[in-house]
């Protein structure tokens, strides 16, 4: 909506349908100008739970997989069931990821899909980079228990 003098031209509602159309605030001015109205029928595209839960079940096991061999150094196996750990969790994120991706969820900084732009190299660098940085962080802790 823009700031600016309201326009004089306009002819005024009537008594009797002013007062149908007045919402608590007053009348919009979309109500002024159109007399139809748009409704989406379609209900928004959702992450279930039933969805949610085996990928949230996965990355939690995975995670702590991941983080008690490293934490405590329970012995030789420790670095296998950190390895195993670190691999569940980026299964569950992969499926998360594409579970989100299936709903219509994009990545910051990413087109929509099917919008036809494309996405900008800088964007794809850093995620690329960060999840390198991750990645190389995880297997450099878990070659250290050896």
């Amino acid at each position: 909506m823009e700031a600016g003098p309201h326009d004089t031209e306009r002819q005024p509602l009537g008594a009797t349908d002013s007062a149908s159309r007045l919402s608590p605030d007053g009348p919009d001015e979309q109500d002024v100008l159109v007399d139809e109205v748009e409704v989406e029928l379609r209900p928004p595209r959702r992450l279930r739970i039933w969805q949610l839960a085996p990928i949230v079940m996965l990355a939690a096991l995975g995670s702590l997989m991941f983080a008690f061999p490293l934490a405590f150094g329970t012995g030789d196996g420790g670095a296998v069931v950190a390895m195993l750990g670190l691999l569940i969790s980026c299964c569950a994120a992969g499926w998360g990821l594409m579970a989100a991706r299936r709903v219509g969820h994009i990545w910051p900084g990413l087109p929509p899909r099917g919008s036809g732009e494309r996405p900008d190299w800088r964007v794809i660098a850093l995620y690329v980079g960060v999840g390198v940085v991750i990645v190389t962080l995880a297997v450099w802790r878990v070659a250290r228990l050896r």
